[in-house]
């Protein structure tokens, strides 16, 4: 979803009006259990805030409450963490600020704006860089995507862990059977670099526009075609106006759930175990709902009488975006090899 970004001054004023950590009173508990260890239930008390942009049964949001749950039961209680879906707390951009200056303790953002804070990141933009799901998370369970996790710490944010956002791929009003069907076609993008770079490998042609201008556009044939991910492409009702479907599967660009710097060195070391633990273990509930949400939703394009073309074999869209890949090389290399490693 893509929202204008708030003004730094909102993020200021945020920062001296909200409570930020709202610390138990008293210090911490000096109680210790037979082994010497202290309890979960020992130690300072918190309230912190998790902002996510999503409604509030999208799978991003169901893996925040099972974090913000796990963190609860390890804790025994102390730490308790709030959600705030549906933009409450402000626009993806302009949270990532209030996380940097800690306005704002915990947050889940797609890794897309993160490259601002870190280029690293910039590399899941690239196209076709991965086989498909299974090959993406062996990268992001890997040393090399945790690595880039931890690349966050310079701009005041903790990576605690990735979540699943599936993959993006072209949707249009013409016939889509194979890659070579693109050429030609305007294909509403995001206004970035790599993006329009990848229709030029394709042979499209690159519209950027707002997100809330496609459905229209489609309608009116200012633009033949977009992409996105299966969820996005039923719930913003592309699919009605755009009955055709291929799943190329072109991008894969990952959720992250962080922390704010300033909260985290704040914590105890045992608190941070407690809180990187809940995270690693929210994965599999937010990766089961999303899986649940994309078998809903080709359940429904299906029904709609959508034309569904399925990629086997997506080695001729990667020698089309080759160009594309080698331009980038120089930014990514290292990413890219750990990731070519990584192949079946």
């Amino acid at each position: 979803m893509e929202k204008s970004s708030k003004k730094l001054s909102f993020v200021l004023s945020a920062v001296l009006g909200s409570g930020l950590i709202l610390a138990a009173c008293g210090g911490e508990d000096t109680a210790k259990t037979s082994g010497g260890e202290k309890k979960a239930s020992e130690g300072k008390t918190y309230t912190f805030r998790l902002a996510d942009t999503h409604p509030d049964n999208y799978p991003t949001v169901l893996g925040d409450k099972k974090f913000a749950e796990l963190v609860n039961e390890k804790s025994d209680g102390r730490i308790k963490i709030t959600v705030f879906p549906n933009s409450q707390l402000g626009d993806e951009k302009s949270v990532i600020e209030q996380v940097q200056l800690g306005a704002v303790e915990f947050t889940r953002v797609s890794t897309g704006p993160l490259a601002e804070f870190s280029k690293p990141l910039g590399v899941f933009s690239l196209p076709y860089i991965f086989d498909d799901s299974e090959h993406e998370w062996k990268f992001l369970e890997s040393k090399e995507g945790q690595d880039l996790l931890k690349g966050l710490e310079s701009s005041k944010m903790i990576g605690l862990a990735y979540y699943d956002s599936g993959a993006r791929s072209f949707y249009s009003t013409k016939p889509l059977k194979s890659v070579d069907d693109l050429k030609g076609q305007k294909i509403r993008v995001q206004q970035n670099e790599i993006n329009i770079a990848l229709m030029d490998a394709l042979g499209a042609n690159a519209t950027p526009m707002a997100y809330g201008e496609v459905f229209s556009s489609l309608q009116t044939g200012v633009i033949d075609a977009a992409e996105n991910n299966t969820p996005s492409y039923v719930s913003a009702n592309h699919y009605q106006v755009a009955k055709n479907l291929i799943l190329d599967g072109h991008q894969r660009v990952p959720e992250a759930l962080l922390a704010s710097k300033a909260t985290w060195d704040k914590l105890s070391d045992g608190d941070k175990k407690i809180i990187q633990e809940a995270a690693e273990e929210s994965v599999k509930t937010e990766r089961e709902e999303w899986d649940k949400m994309e078998k809903d939703s080709e359940a429904k394009i299906k029904q709609a009488g959508v034309n569904i073309v399925e990629v086997k074999d997506i080695k001729e869209w990667q020698k089309k975006v080759k160009p594309v890949i080698d331009k980038y090389r120089a930014d990514y290399g290292d990413i890219l090899d750990a990731i070519d490693k990584l192949r079946k």
